[in-house]
């Protein structure tokens, strides 16, 4: 897994705005990314960081697959810089109302995640190493073979406190979309 090339997707941005009917300047104010950034993002010219591609998903109350293009495939890994290293296991299906993710932090990473919307839920599986969960100000050690499920509209961190890689599954379950 560690050697794996990762490639960053390409953002479908520009045909979630346009089938919003949105403009550059009203999807900035819904998601807090500036105008510039939206337009290099859809020029293909600027890669999104994870915590901005969050915010496009927030802002849109869409889920995070939404906005990578191929995600129904089984795209290659992404690694956001400095962040953590992501597949999609399964796109996001409207039926179940969930995607699900394989991430990997590398040893003594932290990846601080902002809430998402009011109802998401996500749960966790750890598959390999040893992952910390914080939740509140409370961090919570989780082995291979264990699970949580928790609300994930509050601030939560990941980390890993090992000298190896940690391998997860996160579900993301979306209530209202």
């Amino acid at each position: 897994m560690q050697n794996e090339p990762a490639e960053m997707p390409k953002i479908a941005l520009r045909a979630i705005r346009s089938e919003a009917g949105l403009s550059l300047a009203q999807t900035a104010e819904i998601t807090g990314v500036s105008k510039a950034m939206l337009g290099q993002i859809e020029r293909g010219e600027s890669s999104p960081t994870l915590v901005t591609l969050w915010k496009l998903a927030k802002g849109f109350h869409l889920p995070l697959t939404a906005f990578l293009e191929g995600a129904a495939t089984t795209p290659p890994a992404v690694n956001f810089p400095e962040s953590i290293r992501f597949r999609t296991l399964f796109a996001f299906d409207p039926t179940l109302g969930s995607e699900s993710f394989l991430i990997t932090l590398a040893p003594g990473q932290t990846h601080i995640s902002h809430p998402h919307d009011a109802g998401v839920v996500e749960d966790i599986f750890v598959t390999e190493g040893t992952l910390e969960l914080q939740l509140g100000e409370t961090w919570t050690r989780y082995s291979a073979g264990a699970a949580v499920r928790f609300a994930a509209d509050q601030p939560h961190s990941y980390r890993n406190p090992t000298e190896n890689p940690a391998l997860f599954h996160n579900t993301m379950h979306y209530p209202r979309i």
